[in-house]
């Protein structure tokens, strides 16, 4: 009685839920930061060989 009801516990417990959360806005701005770099990739690099060239 006593394993079922630590189970049970164990299934209501939402302290874990707050950190998932985080993760995933974590992991959805790593998204865009990396798809806003691979769109301004090329611009960016001809940028600098141009900023290279003139030194």
């Amino acid at each position: 009685m006593m394993l079922l009801e630590m189970v049970k516990m164990m299934f209501r417990n939402q302290k874990g839920q707050g950190m998932v959360e985080y993760g995933l806005i974590l992991a959805l701005i790593a998204v865009v930061v990396m798809g806003t770099l691979a769109a301004m990739g090329t611009t960016l690099n001809g940028m600098f060989t141009k900023i290279s060239g003139s030194l």
